[in-house]
């Protein structure tokens, strides 16, 4: 059975991973034949967020912690995560991606990306193996792959990130929520998902997609 890293950043919307998000793509790597393995970087939230008025709290939460939520505790720390174990790789969005797995939401094009998902996905890569991103997870991309030809990503049809994103070196296509962008020659597979997404039924069908296309990547 083919064994699909799966890379958290808390749990919600405005600090972690997007929920939704997470668990259509545990359902469809499941739904495909595989297996999802989960990792989350063990380190404090840099912010929590009241997601019924959005308001910063003072609380003092966890990565790891938090995102075992989404997986019912079936989760390790990104720390220990091991390229060799897996086939693939696969990063749901959510604003704990571009708070935790990066600091892109303070520093944009001058972002930095968290050593340990740096690390798994540098050896991920460099096996070949593929890679999928949605939502805002793919603004990482550009940090992440050094490639003389711009890799091929899509955040959906956002103009502000775009221009980030073209400015950090990728090459941005705009993509409906129920498709993906694929990028051959770097084995990466992206979705906007809730980037677009009005409803969940609209995430699911790119993120099913994705997740299918990476699935038979690994083949």
């Amino acid at each position: 059975m083919k064994r699909i890293g799966v890379v958290l950043s808390g749990c919600g919307v405005f600090d972690g991973s997007e929920i939704q998000e997470v668990i259509l793509t545990l359902l469809a790597i499941e739904q495909a034949g595989a297996e999802a393995v989960c990792f989350a970087p063990d380190i404090e939230q840099v912010t929590v967020i009241n997601h019924i008025n959005g308001e910063a709290q003072t609380d003092v939460r966890r990565v790891l912690v938090e995102a075992a939520r989404l997986t019912r505790g079936n989760i390790t720390s990104l720390a220990d995560a091991d390229a060799n174990t897996l086939d693939a790789l696969i990063i749901p969005g959510g604003f704990g991606a571009v708070h935790h797995l990066s600091d892109f939401a303070q520093q944009r094009e001058n972002c930095s990306v968290n050593e340990q998902l740096h690390r798994l996905f540098q050896e991920i890569h460099k096996q070949c193996k593929p890679i999928g991103l949605m939502c805002i997870a793919p603004v990482l991309v550009p940090k992440l792959v050094a490639s003389e030809d711009p890799v091929r990503i899509t955040i959906g049809n956002d103009p502000d990130t775009i221009e980030i994103v073209e400015d950090m070196g990728a090459e941005h296509v705009i993509c409906p929520v129920d498709d993906i962008v694929v990028d051959e020659a770097q084995r990466i597979v992206t979705t906007p998902a809730w980037m677009v997404a009005t409803r969940i039924s609209d995430a699911a069908r790119g993120i099913d997609k994705l997740v299918r296309r990476v699935v038979e990547m690994t083949l």
